[in-house]
């Protein structure tokens, strides 16, 4: 795990997570704008899954528990798109709000996974 990269994530995550939640306060329906935000968030943690890999052949392990890191990892990447099919299949306000709160939870679980990593 690279800290910029981690930051970025945060920054991005966090970015996603206010946006869509005015864009769920303006009653707006899941449409391409906001389902991009998530998907900023989801390319950010493919980005995080191929760093993470090399590091790992590379020799580097989390001071906690690697495999524990990498489940967290897999989980977050299921977070975005699980969210994403949810707005598509229920087109309303309050799918707008599930992609807001899918971001915010990608935003903790990479604290978490900093917490795993760096010890």
């Amino acid at each position: 795990m690279i800290s910029w990269l981690l930051n970025l994530q945060y920054a991005v995550a966090g970015l996603a997570s206010v946006f869509v939640f005015v864009l769920s306060l303006a009653k707006r329906k899941p449409s391409l704008v906001s389902l991009s935000a998530l998907g900023l968030v989801e390319l950010g943690l493919l980005v995080q899954l191929v760093v993470s890999i090399s590091l790992a052949v590379g020799g580097a392990r989390a001071k906690t528990d690697t495999i524990e890191f990498f489940g967290y990892l897999i989980v977050a990447m299921m977070i975005p798109m699980a969210a994403g099919f949810w707005a598509l299949v229920e087109r309303n306000r309050w799918s707008t709000m599930v992609l807001a709160v899918a971001a915010a939870t990608v935003a903790i679980m990479l604290a978490r996974m900093q917490q795993i990593w760096f010890g």
